[in-house]
Formats: C-alpha cells, structure tokens, sequence
C-alpha cells in the first residue's frame, strides 16, 4: 500500500467515527428537546449518560489526528484536514454538553404546567440540528458552499431567539409567576443559539481545511 492509500484509509477512518460522533450530537439535541416537551425524565437522565460516550468519542478522534500528523507527515492540505477536524470536535463535545445542559434544565420545570407550549424552542433545534448535520457533511464532502451557508442560516436562528425573548418578557410583564419557568426557556433557547453558533464555527473550519483560509472573530 502507498503512502497516499495509507494516508487516506486513515482518514476515512476519522471521518467515518466523525459521522457517528455528529449522527450522537444530533440525537442528543433532538433528544433533549423531546424530554422537555413530553416531560419525560428519563430521556433525560440517558442524554446525560451518553455525553460520556461522545466525550469518548472525542478523545479516539483527536487520538487518531495526533497519530497520522505525527507518522503520516502530511502535505498541507492534508495537515489543514486534520487540524480542522481536530477544532470540530471541540466544537461537536461542546455542542452535546449544551444538549445535556438542556436536559439538565427540564428537571427544573418539576410538574407544574408550562407557561407557554415551548413551540419556538422546537423550531429553534431543528434549525440548529439541520446545521450541525450540514456542517460535518460540508467536511465531508468538501462542500465549501454548504460550509459558508451555515453563516446565513445562523441568522434565522438569532431571529427566532429574538422572538422568544420578547414573548418570555411579554409573559413576565404581564404576569410575575411566570418568572421562574420564562427563565428556564431563555436559557434553553440560549444554548440552541450557542449549538447553532457552534455549527457556524465547524463550518469555518471546513472552509480553512478546503482554502487554507480561516475567519477571524
């Protein structure tokens, strides 16, 4: 076998267990918001219990980048792959602590009945989860259009957030119980924003692994 058949057997390799770690992510976010809408604690506690089999997951993948940069000796956009691969599973961890966060925040609402039917909530995580699918595949695929479009698609995330703070504060100016649980969504709605930012963030690594261009800030 060729250096370069070895090369890229090893990295399939790394995007296959990269496919996985994302399809974990996605269901984990999925997931979260299933156990908040039918209050179903324990789907909840499982979500919890699988962000160690994505941590897992993470230090296999950054295991195996380490190995081919380090015996493989790879060309530059070789070494671009690899680095950028090494950033998006930061980016894919932190996303399912964020899911997990999310579960951990449906406890609080106890048994008392919603002040409003979490239907942005909803809308929100399938955009986000649409965006962290994207972005593997952009990787992938070496899709640099699917990559820079995640950027515009945020937007529509920041939109929805916006609407849902302003329905929570409507909530609270009308009514003060409301408080505790408005709170609650706000932060639910806040860690699909940062999912979503995180899908943005993958995108431009994708972007840096295809033209050796990196944005900044």
């Amino acid at each position: 076998m060729s250096i370069r058949n070895k090369y890229e057997g090893e990295l399939n390799s790394v995007f296959d267990k990269l496919i996985i770690m994302c399809r974990h992510v996605e269901s984990s976010i999925e997931k979260s918001i299933v156990s908040l809408t039918s209050r179903d604690r324990e789907l909840a506690k499982a979500i919890i219990r699988d962000d160690k089999n994505i941590d897992n997951l993470e230090h296999e993948i950054e295991g195996d980048c380490l190995r081919i940069l380090l015996m493989e000796h790879p060309v530059a956009g070789d070494f671009r792959e690899v680095s950028a691969t090494l950033k998006m599973i930061t980016d894919l961890e932190r996303i399912a602590d964020q899911a997990a966060d999310i579960s951990e925040i449906t406890f609080q609402f106890g048994d008392e009945k919603f002040i409003k039917e979490p239907t942005r909530i909803t809308e929100m995580a399938k955009l986000a989860i649409a965006m962290v699918k994207d972005s593997v595949l952009s990787l992938i695929n070496r899709d640099l259009d699917l990559a820079r479009s995640l950027d515009k698609r945020d937007d529509k995330v920041d939109a929805v957030f916006q609407t849902v703070k302003y329905e929570l504060v409507d909530l609270i100016q009308k009514n003060g119980n409301t408080a505790d649980q408005a709170i609650l969504f706000m932060m639910i709605a806040k860690y699909l924003e940062r999912i979503a930012d995180h899908a943005v963030n993958i995108g431009e690594w994708v972007e840096y692994a295809i033209t050796g261009h990196h944005k900044v800030g």
